[in-house]
């Protein structure tokens, strides 16, 4: 099956000192670094997609700032596809959905941040596309979100986001996913 990794979103803003820091993503972008260099020794393809903020007044991902820049991680190689993106879906009004196609592309990995917003809406999104979902749960980060005077913990919201994912993939872990792509390539051989 033609599989390409998705890193969504693992930008500099997202950890410490950054101006929307998520909980451990320094934890997640090493996994999903594991999956990157996975992809990039056996020539699979990838794809970095960055969030750029429309408005110069946004909170955070203002263009041209540090903040973001892909974090160092996940470093983006020259030549290497990315996809930019204003809205939580990376398929919406970018060229990823076409990038794909044209690759022959089946199934998708996705890693990055953040769990409840813009993973979660790319993975339904690609599910609705007719893509086979697997998403990295440890290679993906949020934060602590609040309702009304309740603040839910970024554990809780991640584990809620990828419980309800399960319904459009599979959820692995990015060391399952590894060795599920090792077991495949070895039948293909």
């Amino acid at each position: 099956m033609k599989t390409a990794l998705l890193i969504i979103d693992i930008q500099n803003d997202y950890f410490p000192g950054g101006k929307m820091e998520l909980v451990n993503p320094l934890e997640a972008g090493k996994k999903a670094y594991m999956l990157l260099q996975c992809f990039r020794e056996h020539g699979g393809h990838h794809v970095h997609i960055q969030h750029i903020a429309l408005k110069p007044d946004a909170p955070f991902f203002v263009k041209g700032t540090t903040g973001s820049d892909i974090h160092d991680v996940t470093a983006h190689f020259e030549g290497e596809p990315i996809v930019y993106k204003h809205y939580p879906n990376s398929f919406r009004e970018t060229n990823l959905l076409e990038m794909l196609k044209d690759w022959g592309i089946e199934r998708v990995i996705i890693s990055g941040m953040m769990t409840h917003m813009c993973v979660d809406a790319t993975a339904r999104a690609a599910a609705d596309f007719g893509f086979q979902v697997w998403v990295a749960e440890d290679a993906c980060a949020t934060r602590d979100l609040k309702y009304g005077e309740t603040v839910i913990p970024a554990e809780h919201v991640h584990k809620a986001f990828l419980a309800a994912l399960k319904s459009y993939g599979q959820v692995m872990t990015a060391a399952q996913i590894i060795a599920q792509l090792a077991s495949e390539q070895g039948k293909e051989n």
